[in-house]
């Protein structure tokens, strides 16, 4: 997909990953709109690019769905949307206080994996408005997994849950839209300096980054955010989960 003039909604695009591929893909001609919690710093760096912003929880389905609808209103369109909106908690399945509570891994699989697919959902149906281009596409959708879902810790199972969900889903979901022209892939970062973590001391870097490959630390969101450009621009990148994680394969702990 050729990025100038295009309509991208970043979600989760007050901070880290997905403000770094907004302002990525906006230097490359995209027009752009930010959706994250009202409690974020949304209004502010929207304001300083020039943009709209459009609080919501993706937790609340309501919320979420009249906030792209004044996304795409406010742009014009939809044609690129990066999803990066997610958390997690440190449970374990049985601990001394006994089993993991039923509603806080419900939480969290709504959070990440219900939470996307409810974007996902959305964010389809306004790409099929568009007019295809000469090979046909209408959109992508670029959502966010981690390596947890593939070697999660001890005390991950809802995350890396969730996070397996949301890379189970991409070739499904692929397959569900490809007559639309829309193309679906999942970024699975390690870990990344965003939020709290991009304040980890270097010692403490060093530690969680032992088992990487090559580089021995955190990413970087500029890094997702390349990644992301290339997804949008190449149309044979669809229906897979692509890790950016220096050759690193998390540890039982």
């Amino acid at each position: 997909m050729d990025i100038q003039g295009k309509c991208v909604v970043a979600v989760g695009g007050a901070s880290g990953m997905a403000l770094a591929s907004l302002k990525e893909l906006m230097k490359h001609g995209a027009k752009g709109a930010i959706v994250d919690l009202p409690t974020s710093k949304g209004a502010e760096v929207a304001e300083e690019l020039g943009i709209t912003f459009h609080p919501c929880d993706v937790m609340n389905a309501e919320e979420t769905e009249q906030a792209l609808n004044d996304a795409v209103e406010a742009m014009g369109a939809l044609h690129i949307a990066i999803n990066t909106a997610g958390g997690g908690h440190a449970r374990k399945t049985l601990n001394k206080d006994g089993p993991y509570p039923i509603d806080d891994f419900r939480r969290i699989i709504e959070l990440n994996l219900i939470g996307t697919f409810n974007l996902n959902r959305l964010q389809a149906e306004h790409m099929s408005k568009n007019e295809p281009d000469e090979d046909g596409e209408r959109g992508v959708m670029i959502n966010t997994a981690s390596i947890a879902a593939f070697e999660g810790q001890i005390g991950q199972v809802s995350y890396t849950a969730a996070k397996a969900g949301i890379a189970g889903m991409t070739l499904t979901m692929a397959r569900d839209l490809g007559s639309y022209g829309i193309r679906v892939m999942t970024i699975a970062p390690s870990l990344f300096a965003t939020g709290l973590t991009a304040g980890i001391p270097d010692e403490a870097e060093k530690i969680l980054t032992k088992d990487a490959a090559f580089p021995k630390r955190m990413g970087r969101p500029h890094e997702y955010a390349i990644m992301a450009r290339a997804i949008v621009e190449n149309p044979m990148m669809n229906g897979s989960t692509i890790r950016i994680d220096g050759g690193q394969r998390f540890a039982p702990r």
